[in-house]
């Protein structure tokens, strides 16, 4: 048995993209990106947000965003040989995207912008390809790209985004019908263009692959 010591990170999991080379570890001191954001201002202590990378199969471990208080960042994102990684800086009110070189290890700010560019932090995730930041307001249907873009439209109800590829935004809808025994559930995905026009309606699911191939499974 090997002991892996991730700082007191007692769950991982793979890195989409890197083959299972990389995986990460996230900490919940305070919850979510979103309710630390609410703890701050609301006049808590934010105390940092722990998130460790481990390489396999050595077992080597990364803090590639050291945990600090009035910070917090949310899970990360691999592209072209760097994993990309959101800094909330409360103090400072800015958020940094952080890119962790797969090779030199190393960890620099690959992009900046003003925390008041965004209404709050409320489903702020990073998505590939290309890197994107990008918010969702389930309640108001309202769907936003943050970086590079500046974009936004209103979701359909139970819209949920998850992937880009390119000039395509896509979206899982889930509907429901009937009930007892005449109940169905069942999802469905619509892609967009940047314009948040429906291009199309797929049935079933879309995954992207370690390769970055999109596959479509129905």
């Amino acid at each position: 048995m090997k002991t892996i010591r991730t700082g007191g990170i007692t769950y991982i999991e793979p890195l989409p993209g890197t083959s299972g080379e990389w995986y990460y570890g996230l900490g919940y001191e305070q919850g979510d990106l979103y309710e630390a954001e609410e703890l701050f201002r609301a006049g808590q202590a934010v105390s940092g947000r722990g998130l460790c990378l481990v390489h396999y199969p050595d077992g080597r471990v990364f803090h590639p965003v050291p945990k600090t208080e009035g910070h917090y960042s949310e899970a990360p994102v691999f592209l072209e040989g760097g994993i990309f990684i959101i800094d909330a800086d409360f103090i400072e009110k800015m958020i940094r995207i952080l890119r962790f070189d797969c090779k030199d290890y190393g960890t620099r700010t690959y992009a900046e912008l003003p925390l008041s560019s965004i209404k709050d932090c409320y489903n702020l995730k990073l998505q590939v390809s290309p890197l994107t930041l990008s918010r969702q307001c389930v309640g108001s249907n309202e769907f936003e790209i943050v970086w590079p873009e500046k974009i936004r439209f209103a979701m359909d109800d139970h819209d949920s985004f998850f992937l880009r590829d390119n000039e395509k935004l896509f979206f899982s809808r889930w509907h429901e019908e009937g009930e007892g025994p005449d109940y169905r559930y069942w999802e469905e995905i619509i892609i967009r263009n940047l314009a948040g026009d429906v291009i199309g309606t797929l049935p079933g699911d879309v995954m992207l692959m370690p390769d970055g191939e999109i596959w479509h499974l129905m």
